[in-house]
């Protein structure tokens, strides 16, 4: 490889972190040009990079308050509101959208239709609620603080990573909106982002704990994808937003569950 074919390789890479970073957080960014006719599949390998700055975020918070004596609940409390605060909570309004949608409308058109409004009806309110409060127990039950940072940062990392099984595996449901720039693909990028996935798991929670979790994250974005499919006849941005949180939750199930060996 060349010194320009090098450089320009890096400038690609920097341009698909600094759009995973905008689409997927509320954190200040450097303002660089973009190239044109950039597709959502073709940077969807740096999700799961953007998930473990997010959940590096929240467990710095988590430990630094565990270590100075806060209580296990508080400071699982403090980490989900710094992560929430650096997402806007763009995952969580997903989750309400989509079991709204789901459990809402009679038809696919309909569906479709509640999850583009902006209100959030009984389904979405106890949806948020239970993935809230799941993710809170997991996170307090692990009062190690050195556990429980890093099953912090797993469970967003691999939250964000495995979303590319849905691109993969699925469609849009629409021609239009963010989610139809992955309707062609990419699978040298979704391929990356389950490769970091794998290597995060393994990395944070050891070959049987990390691979775990992962299989577990994995089935709760399989089931996520494959419930759009039947319903909505695939996928949309409110999609990703329930199969990530709802992979944090299983990934922190399992660790819970499991024990994260402490490294």
């Amino acid at each position: 490889m060349s010194s320009g074919d090098l450089r320009g390789w890096l400038r690609r890479g920097c341009e698909d972190l600094v759009l995973a970073f905008a689409l997927l957080t509320r954190l200040p960014l450097p303002s660089i040009s973009i190239r044109s006719e950039v597709k959502l599949s073709d940077y969807v390998w740096a999700f799961p990079i953007v998930g473990f700055i997010v959940g590096l975020i929240g467990a710095l918070v988590l430990f630094l308050a565990r270590v100075n004596g806060v209580s296990p609940n508080l400071t699982a409390l403090m980490a989900m509101a710094v992560t929430v605060l650096a997402t806007g909570a763009l995952h969580e309004d997903g989750l309400a959208d989509f079991c709204d949608g789901i459990g809402g409308g009679q038809t696919r058109e309909r569906k479709l239709d509640i999850m583009r409004d902006s209100s959030i009806g009984s389904y979405g309110a106890v949806a948020l609620f239970l993935g809230l409060a799941a993710r809170w127990a997991a996170l307090s039950a692990l009062t190690d603080p050195r556990a429980a940072a890093g099953a912090l940062v797993l469970s967003h990392t691999l939250g964000r990573g495995l979303l590319a099984i849905i691109i993969t595996l699925w469609r849009p449901a629409r021609t239009d909106g963010l989610a139809a720039g992955a309707a062609d693909g990419n699978v040298y990028s979704a391929g990356a982002s389950i490769l970091l996935s794998v290597f995060a798991a393994i990395a944070f929670g050891g070959s049987t704990l990390g691979l775990a979790a992962l299989a577990l994250g994995a089935l709760a974005v399989l089931t996520t994808g494959a419930v759009a499919a039947r319903y909505l006849g695939g996928y949309t941005g409110d999609v990703f937003g329930a199969a990530e949180q709802l992979a944090e939750v299983a990934v922190l199930t399992a660790l819970c569950t499991l024990t994260l060996p402490i490294r």
